[in-house]
């Protein structure tokens, strides 16, 4: 590939997820996460209903939050998000943080929860 202004090469398309338009590693937790929520994407959310109450939907949300931050900290996010979308829960734009919070620790998965904080 030649890195002039006038090439007519094609760039090959970074790897991306399928949600999020940024890089991610690609360890055995993370892609054990993202296939099972295609795998629930493709075959429950059909008979379930569109009924989430947020955007993105719940399942895009738990597939950017296990690209973004790994299968611990995906899963708690996920539990967390699908918590809210019941009944009494919040509603509207809700997009997985870009970063987690300085105080957040491993085994502390409660500093993950946002019951009616706005997302930074």
């Amino acid at each position: 590939m030649c890195n002039s202004p006038d090439c007519n090469h094609e760039k090959p398309a970074p790897r991306f997820s399928r949600n999020w338009q940024g890089p991610f590693r690609k360890t055995p937790g993370r892609l054990f996460g993202m296939g099972f929520i295609r795998l629930y994407q493709l075959t429950l959310s059909g008979f379930i209903g569109n009924s989430c109450r947020h955007i993105p939907t719940c399942s895009e949300y738990g597939y950017e939050a296990f690209a973004r931050h790994g299968f611990w900290s995906g899963f708690w996010l996920t539990l967390f998000r699908v918590a809210r979308c019941g009944p009494g829960g919040t509603s509207g734009l809700d997009p997985v943080p870009e970063a987690l919070e300085a105080g957040y620790r491993q085994w502390m998965p409660w500093r993950l929860w946002r019951w009616g904080r706005k997302a930074s």
